[in-house]
């Protein structure tokens, strides 16, 4: 019998601020955290993106030890820190080689890159930072979780593009439910708001141009929906074997149920049109639950906002949990709307979300559905406005580039 796994602790960095409940409270609300760029602007084509807003770090860490460490690396050590002071554990009791740390990002450093490449350019290569390598490492963001922390357990990366923090927080899972561990600290970040993050993804073509209004620019389902909005943000959760979780007389938010991973083996960039991908990792990730799929009350769907992304995703939950015709329980939406796509950090943010909306009883809005797209499924997304609803198991999708699927299911604990 595998062992259960508990959520204790959760903390998060949002283009809306530092904490979880500084996110939550906004998203119940239907407001949006994309602005104006703070970026030379002229120099781009899109103009708009979730940025993280300026906060005072010395209170996470020292001010000295931060300007060692890439923005993805900062949130993530600000959301652990969150996450750590939240689950109330009490580390002198704890045998440190029994918890571990898996937390990942899907470019990592970008701007460390970006700004050491312009000063080799300028002034030679050796004349780079001496910091840029650890810098700019996506495991580096699990390194200062674990060093800050003195945890002696597994410490690793996931990097799987968007699908990176579910991966973290499946995986954290599966470390706890083999015995490998009996708490992990999991998530994932993203910080790639800088001149080479939005021109790589400007060249791309999966970013919005919408700049006229920025609120108004992330737009899953909808007919004028043109591409993406990059965001920035960091999600941690703090995973627990459910009896030492008990013992030490923890607050319980939800169990981590279930877990499906799985490749779309079709292209790099684009999904597979029909979503055979995550069908497989949604009913995969219902079997390792032992549920079936009208026991989900809540989907919080991976909702980009890209033209084909949306149609696929939404073939799939159809085709798994039946359209709105023929299954009147579930409701469907993408924070994304709001929040924008943390790439790396997504996956994590929206299993807090997902798990919030679980113990409140909320489910967030799609906010910007004006008109829906008649080629996407027809599922409840739950527009403009949130609405409430009793929630007792919640599935989380994440589907990142290459292919990598992840779903997570969360049940309140019993």
């Amino acid at each position: 019998m595998k062992r259960r796994v508990v959520v204790t602790g959760m903390g998060c960095v949002s283009p809306f601020g530092v904490g979880v409940e500084t996110l939550w409270n906004s998203l119940k609300k239907g407001q949006s955290g994309i602005r104006y760029l703070n970026l030379d602007l002229e120099k781009h084509l899109v103009h708009i993106g979730g940025q993280v807003p300026e906060f005072d770090c010395s209170k996470y860490v020292d001010p000295k030890d931060a300007r060692r460490m890439d923005k993805f690396i900062l949130c993530s050590v600000v959301a652990a820190t969150e996450a750590m002071e939240d689950s109330g554990l009490d580390l002198s009791k704890e045998d440190l080689t029994r918890i571990g740390v898996i937390a990942g990002s899907a470019a990592g450093g970008l701007e460390t890159i970006q700004k050491n490449h312009e000063v080799m350019q300028a002034r030679g290569y050796h004349k780079c930072s001496p910091f840029m390598v650890p810098m700019m490492i996506t495991n580096m963001a699990a390194g200062k979780i674990s060093i800050k922390y003195g945890l002696r357990g597994m410490s690793k990366s996931v990097v799987t593009a968007c699908a990176t923090g579910a991966h973290s927080i499946g995986d954290a899972a599966r470390a706890i439910q083999c015995n490998d561990a009996d708490i992990m600290v999991a998530g994932g970040a993203e910080a790639g708001i800088c001149d080479m993050g939005i021109g790589a993804f400007t060249s791309a073509k999966t970013l919005s141009k919408s700049n006229e209004d920025p609120t108004k620019a992330s737009r899953p389902y909808d007919t004028k929906r043109d591409g993406f909005i990059m965001s920035e943000g960091a999600g941690i959760l703090i995973l627990e074997e459910r009896e030492h979780a008990l013992k030490r007389g923890a607050k319980i938010y939800a169990e981590l149920t279930g877990y499906g991973q799985s490749s779309d083996a079709y292209d790099m960039v684009a999904p597979d049109p029909e979503g055979n991908g995550a069908i497989l990792a949604m009913n995969l990730a219902l079997n390792d639950a032992g549920l079936k799929p009208e026991n989900i009350d809540y989907i919080n769907a991976h909702g980009t906002s890209t033209h084909v992304g949306d149609i696929a995703e939404s073939k799939a939950i159809a085709k798994v949990f039946g359209d709105k015709t023929q299954n009147k329980n579930l409701l469907v939406s993408s924070t994304k709307s709001m929040t924008g796509h943390m790439l790396g950090g997504a996956g994590s943010v929206e299993a807090i979300i997902a798990i919030k909306s679980m113990l409140d009883g909320i489910v967030p809005p799609t906010i910007n559905l004006d008109e829906q797209d008649p080629e996407v499924a027809n599922l409840d997304y739950v527009p403009h406005k949130a609405r409430e609803k009793e929630i007792n198991a919640v599935l989380s999708n994440s589907f990142g580039f290459g292919g990598c699927n992840a779903v997570l299911v969360f049940e309140k604990n019993k």
